[in-house]
């Protein structure tokens, strides 16, 4: 794959954005010095009407969406909601949103979880909140689909394969990755996802959403609260990510590498349709550095 592939996603990762990345001089094992690309952090403080919610460590692209992602994921923006602006301040760091009618949300600003994300997630209020009577569509997955996506995905050009330290997360339907995020969290690649799918009123449906990351309980919540069926990853699951997909009918799909994967949640949407002779092998070992030239 080239860079010019990219031009096959609606967003793809921000490699021409210089200010995502910061190039140091190391010493590596040798005492000999090199130099190495390392992914910048920015505060982004997150507002909604007059009320500063959170304050998130991010790369800094796509404020907006990760700051509408972020509330949406979070109860604090409906699906219905009018939103009337969306203000970013890149000199302030900060982002407004605007809605038709303020609410107010002490009681949920009140009871905070420290989430297992990378550069440490938060989720306000009671986890499961608005999962309650949630069902999601009985859309199939083909395991066609899911090797084509991960050999497409691991071979995207990103920041990833530039300088790590960074998860992504995309956005899939069928064979065919949309939206590809990166961040140095998962929470907020996932959330800028869903800010981009409620400013785009994109229904998650018949969509699947792919992760470099783990499975854990706050993916599996945030994946439903978009309406997202399936969710999958290279990385492994955590028993109460199970637990919370089992409940909400979410397909969860978790160690995908090369001909291999584990389904814990949601086999029963899986059309198995995939000749494995075909499908490339990898090594226990395999990282998305080390996939095949491109």
């Amino acid at each position: 794959m080239t860079k010019a592939d990219n031009i096959d996603y609606i967003i793809a990762p921000g490699l021409a954005n210089a200010r995502l990345t910061r190039v140091v001089t190391s010493v590596d094992q040798h005492n000999k010095a090199v130099e190495i690309n390392v992914v910048e952090e920015r505060p982004l403080t997150i507002y909604l009407n007059k009320r500063e919610i959170v304050t998130a460590m991010t790369i800094g692209d796509h404020p907006k969406y990760l700051a509408l992602g972020f509330l949406r994921n979070q109860g604090m923006l409906s699906v219905d909601e009018t939103i009337t602006a969306v203000d970013y301040d890149e000199e302030l760091e900060t982002v407004v949103v605007r809605t038709a009618i303020e609410t107010d949300f002490e009681d949920k600003l009140k009871k905070k979880t420290r989430t297992s994300g990378c550069a440490v997630g938060t989720v306000f209020g009671d986890m499961m909140e608005g999962l309650e009577g949630l069902t999601l569509a009985q859309t199939p997955l083909r395991t066609s689909w899911l090797y084509a996506l991960a050999d497409k995905i691991n071979r995207t050009p990103s920041l990833y394969l530039t300088a790590g330290a960074i998860h992504g997360t995309v956005l899939c339907e069928k064979d065919r990755p949309l939206v590809y995020m990166e961040d140095v969290g998962r929470h907020n690649a996932v959330d800028k996802v869903a800010g981009w799918m409620l400013l785009e009123n994109v229904d998650g449906a018949d969509k699947i959403l792919y992760t470099t990351g783990r499975l854990t309980s706050e993916m599996v919540i945030k994946t439903a609260m978009m309406g997202i069926p399936i969710l999958a990853s290279r990385s492994g699951f955590t028993a109460w990510g199970v637990e919370i997909a089992r409940q909400v009918g979410l397909t969860l799909i978790g160690r995908m590498r090369g001909q291999r994967f584990q389904c814990l949640s949601g086999q029963d949407r899986i059309i198995w349709d995939a000749d494995i002779a075909s499908v490339n092998t990898e090594d226990t070992k395999h990282r998305r550095k080390s996939a095949r030239p491109v």
